[in-house]
């Protein structure tokens, strides 16, 4: 009998987007939801690998270098804690690939980042019915249910943008700053 390999974590490549789109494309799926995952390989290419990326990821691999799970993320900022965080947007590990360790490495990881920076927090959200739960509580994740999520999209959305003033309008107008290179990850 041999031994499971464990999976590798490293930063995602250009070479990975495709695998990584496939897997978001699995998530939606998972979730119930993939009529509404548009993602292609040419949006997360320039993403993560623009000329001011704001969006990093990282893979699993296995011993053949591919991709069996993905973390996508990007910082957030405490106004409380004064400091940046990771919001991780998506974490996913292939079903074949369940239980080989690379959920955790992936967290791992960007709790590593984390500590290395000085951010003091590496949130999520997590949909109601997901199994994961389990998971997450043994690593020490706290489940945040005072706090309700909102959201503003399609139709409501451009309906508030109508409402904002255009530019020049505001006294002390500065447009706000732009990451002109990005977080390395």
């Amino acid at each position: 009998m041999t031994a499971p390999v464990i999976p590798t974590i490293r930063p995602a490549r250009p070479e990975d987007v495709p695998a990584v789109v496939a897997m978001v494309h699995e998530l939606a799926e998972y979730e119930r939801a993939p009529d509404q995952c548009h993602l292609t390989v040419e949006q997360l290419t320039a993403a993560l690998f623009g000329p001011a990326p704001a969006l990093f990821g990282h893979v699993a691999v296995d011993e053949h270098e591919e991709p069996i799970g993905f973390a996508l993320w990007f910082l957030n900022f405490s106004t409380w804690a004064g400091v940046h965080g990771i919001y991780l947007e998506d974490l996913y590990v292939r079903p074949a690939a369940r239980g080989s360790g690379a959920g955790r490495l992936l967290l791992a990881a960007l709790a590593e980042i984390c500590v290395r920076r000085g951010y003091r927090r590496l949130e999520w959200w997590m949909i109601d019915w997901n199994p994961a739960a389990g998971f997450y509580a043994s690593i020490g994740a706290e489940q945040m249910s005072e706090w309700i999520p909102y959201r503003l999209s399609g139709d409501a959305l451009r309906a508030l943008a109508d409402h904002a003033p255009t530019a020049g309008t505001r006294t002390g107008d500065r447009p706000g700053r732009v990451p002109d290179r990005g977080d390395e990850a």
